[in-house]
């Protein structure tokens, strides 16, 4: 039985949530911590946009630095081909609604983020293409049909009632960005924790994640 429950918002294009996956993982073996996802909807509506060379140039300085921080790989499909794929589109959106639909189907949110982000980051694939998300959800072992009829579910307002509702979750905890983390204690406060000192050493992250989880049931 879980005994307390860790608050992640996050969102599948952002870069340093990406730098953040392996605690993420970490925190899936803590005893008795359940893992809430929440998705920002980081480039969604006005905030979509399609790759261009500035956009490269913006973001690879911060790959990078992911990279050397964390030991996360960025494939050469990635940085010369997405990257470079001025008719691709980041949208946040259809991958959310995609881990919600997961989520739906035995929990398995967290793995269909995984591996988004490993297609995304690694693959350079476009993870907002609906015909993309659904081969990805069968390579985790998803259903096809079943996938799609969640998807269907979880597609359009429901997705943006879950924006709001993690934008509003994540002002509660004090958060400012992507990602943020925050352990529910038995009260029902949020405890904000930072997530920055520990990139790049889950071990670490995990004792202390475990700890606090101790202290907050």
């Amino acid at each position: 039985m879980n005994s307390a429950t860790l608050h992640y918002v996050f969102d599948p294009l952002c870069g340093w949530c990406y730098a953040a996956a392996p605690l993420v993982q970490a925190a899936r073996a803590v005893p008795g911590l359940a893992i809430a996802l929440h998705g920002g909807g980081m480039m969604t509506g006005s905030n979509r946009r399609t790759i261009t060379p500035q956009w490269r140039d913006y973001v690879m300085p911060h790959d990078r630095r992911i990279a050397q921080l964390t030991g996360q790989p960025f494939g050469e499909a990635y940085f010369e081909g997405l990257l470079r794929d001025t008719t691709a589109v980041m949208d946040s959106e259809p991958p959310t609604t995609a881990i919600l639909a997961a989520e739906a189907l035995g929990g398995r949110g967290l793995d269909l983020l995984q591996r988004l982000q490993r297609a995304h980051y690694v693959e350079g694939l476009r993870i907002a293409d609906a015909a993309v998300l659904r081969k990805l959800a069968t390579d985790i072992g998803l259903d096809g049909p079943a996938f799609a009829t969640a998807v269907e579910a979880h597609a359009g307002e429901p997705t943006r009632e879950h924006f709001a509702a993690s934008r509003a979750l994540l002002a509660r905890m004090g958060g400012s960005g992507f990602p943020s983390f925050a352990l529910a204690r038995g009260d029902g406060r949020l405890e904000r924790i930072d997530a920055s000192p520990w990139l790049g050493r889950p071990e670490a992250w995990q004792q202390h994640l475990a700890q606090a989880a101790r202290q907050a049931a």
